[in-house]
């Protein structure tokens, strides 16, 4: 694959870093493939971007995360936000680009598609934790509230921790979940409070992403081909859950891709590997459709 060239954009309140890999040469013509999470950065994308040495690729840090910084000193970032920095940045990469946008990333890809249809030929939004879509929405948005508010008072341990007995439960989210024991150590993370509060997950884009309402009459009218994806082995996460939902909100199925909510990474950040090498023939047969 082609070696990245790396950039910033300048956007209200932010400098966002971003990556391009142009296309091998002599590949066909065909629009960029933006590859996109939340706050996961540009980082988590090397093993799938790799699979496309055909298309031009680009990924970038959302802001406050990675190499992007917020530079108005906001500790919450929304999704209309990064839906219009992403919007900027498509201006500045050429569009329309073809979208897979993961996790947080998916729901500000809807966000983006609400607003800009005209942006975006196909979106693939895997997973978005939509949770105010989900028949227990309101336990599930307290377990929202309840990770920020511990991170916020004990600090990156706790708060991680919870989010992974979030991410990671079965079936509707529990009313008692706040009062849930937690053991960072059982998590590797630390147990001890270091002071800071500038995570980009659990600080700035745990309540506004999961809190945010989707504006599905305008994502039923967009000229966007949207496809919602969930993970063949993600069980009844809440993540999964929420997708299908999204999906029939939006008069559609979700389609089923390879693997769990990491299906499309290949160890990054020392993560087990998910099934990169399926996932990403798929994303390829539904991007072709």
């Amino acid at each position: 694959m082609t070696e990245a060239r790396s950039a910033v954009l300048a956007v209200p309140g932010a400098e966002l870093h971003y990556d391009v890999r142009p296309a091998a040469p002599g590949s066909a013509d065909q629009p960029p493939l933006l590859l996109i999470g939340s706050p996961m950065d540009a980082a988590g994308f090397t093993t799938l971007a790799g699979h496309f040495p055909d298309r031009t690729v680009v990924t970038y840090d959302p802001r406050a995360a990675a190499r992007s910084r917020r530079t108005d000193g906001a500790t919450r970032t929304t999704p209309e936000e990064h839906a219009d920095d992403l919007h900027r940045l498509i201006d500045v990469v050429g569009g329309p680009v073809d979208l897979f946008a993961s996790s947080g990333g998916a729901v500000n890809a809807l966000v983006l598609v609400a607003r800009h249809p005209e942006q975006v030929r196909t979106l693939v939004a895997h997973e978005p934790p939509a949770a105010q879509v989900l028949p227990d929405r309101e336990a599930a948005l307290a377990a929202v509230t309840d990770i920020h508010e511990s991170y916020l008072k004990h600090g990156l341990g706790v708060g991680m921790a919870k989010f992974i007995l979030l991410v990671g439960h079965q079936g509707p989210v529990p009313d008692d979940f706040p009062q849930w024991p937690v053991d960072p150590a059982r998590f590797g993370l630390p147990t001890e409070d270091d002071g800071s509060r500038d995570d980009a997950l659990l600080g700035q884009n745990m309540i506004g992403c999961n809190y945010h309402q989707h504006d599905f009459d305008a994502l039923r009218a967009a000229s966007t081909r949207v496809v919602i994806a969930v993970g063949e082995k993600s069980g009844s996460t809440l993540a999964r859950r929420a997708g299908e939902i999204v999906a029939e909100r939006i008069g559609r199925t979700a389609v089923i891709f390879p693997g769990d909510h990491g299906g499309f990474m290949g160890g990054e950040y020392g993560m087990p590997p998910g099934e990169p090498d399926a996932f990403a023939a798929k994303l390829r047969e539904v991007l072709a459709g």
